[in-house]
């Protein structure tokens, strides 16, 4: 197979994380027999340096004409960096909104994965993180209340915002269909978190979720008050598989489950369009002040790229082979200096890249 992928290194450590998830890509492509042609693409504020905007239109142009986008970190030093002196809509995280819109990236898929070698740094009892948990939180990411009609007026002599939250059958459809694919190759259960106590919105939400759901009966699907979700993130985590949420909801829970795993260095996330079409990137930012160092953790952009061969390319076992490389790097004790504890062996950012490949 042939794999054209667009290939984002921009800011910070992101050219030193991309390059060691392109060496495990490559030695993939190698083992299994396919061929990757990569298109380099500037942006943030490695674009802005050249083009003086965060996201070119040309830029745009090469990532629709790819399979697939990897992308490494956007940002500097919002105090030092002379990016942040520029209008809002010509620094770096500009081109983020601006690409999600080009490529309508609708879905956010963001695992959170509490790997049995770093227990240790789970925040929760032992008596929780002992069952570990494998969950993906799928979000709608262009709609709702951050897409709303907004607007701030004056009434009887005081200032009144006023923010609204809408979605339509089609906008929930399409993030449910994503949600129960999905799940159908993982452990066939969606929990679908709303507000629909109180909200229209998340009324309809469960309605679309549930005729959705008979498309696919072999996948289960509960309903949960986002309250709830919130508690039971903490409680239990080992309940969920998929759950399938709202974009400010979508939001603030998955910032939720990525610190109960203990280590956002492991953290990979897809934003994808009714397509195979996606675009991955680690959770964490640029990390400025370690950019150069050789001393990032380029594990979540190396399980991105895993995420992009499954959901993108349909190549399930060689997505296992990256996460299994993982495993058995961590199951020797290899470490970086993030999820560094002790007794373990200190690596850098490209011995960590060296070894994963080396394991596929």
């Amino acid at each position: 197979m042939i794999l054209n992928i667009a290939s984002i290194s921009g800011d910070g450590i992101g050219p030193e994380i991309v390059r060691e998830a392109r060496k495990v890509l490559d030695k993939v492509a190698e083992k299994y027999g396919h061929d990757i042609i990569y298109k380099d693409v500037l942006m943030g504020g490695a674009s802005i340096d050249v083009h003086g905007v965060p996201l070119t239109e040309e830029a745009i142009n090469v990532c629709k004409e790819s399979d697939a986008v990897l992308m490494g970190s956007i940002g500097g030093n919002t105090s030092t960096s002379p990016w942040y002196k520029l209008e809002p809509s010509k620094r770096p995280e500009a081109g983020l909104l601006a690409i999600r819109k080009a490529l309508n990236l609708f879905a956010n898929l963001r695992p959170a994965v509490l790997y049995p070698q770093l227990r240790g740094a789970c925040p929760l009892k032992e008596e929780i993180s002992k069952a570990g948990f494998d969950m993906l939180i799928m979000r709608e990411l262009t709609g709702g209340l951050y897409f709303g009609e907004r607007k701030t007026v004056e009434e009887n002599g005081e200032k009144k915002a006023i923010d609204t939250l809408t979605y339509t059958e089609s906008e929930i459809r399409r993030i449910a269909v994503k949600a129960f694919e999905i799940a159908r190759v993982r452990n066939k259960k969606v929990t679908s978190v709303d507000k629909a106590n109180v909200l229209d919105s998340s009324r309809l939400w469960r309605k679309i979720a549930e005729e959705v759901a008979k498309d696919y009966p072999d996948v289960t699907l509960e309903h949960m008050l986002v309250d709830n979700c919130a508690m039971q993130l903490v409680k239990d985590p080992a309940q969920f598989d998929v759950i399938l949420t709202e974009n400010m909801f979508g939001d603030i829970l998955s910032d939720e489950a990525s610190m109960v795993t203990g280590s956002i260095g492991m953290l990979a996330s897809a934003s994808m369009n009714d397509t195979k079409f996606g675009l991955y990137e680690p959770s964490h930012g640029s990390a400025p002040d370690i950019a150069g160092k050789n001393i990032a953790n380029p594990l979540a952009t190396i399980l991105s790229a895993a995420m992009m061969l499954k959901y993108s390319f349909d190549l399930h076992e060689e997505a296992k082979a990256i996460e299994d490389a993982i495993n058995k790097v961590l199951d020797e004790g290899y470490r970086t200096v993030d999820i560094m504890s002790e007794g373990m062996k200190e690596v850098s950012c490209s011995e960590m890249g060296d070894l994963v490949t080396a394991n596929i």
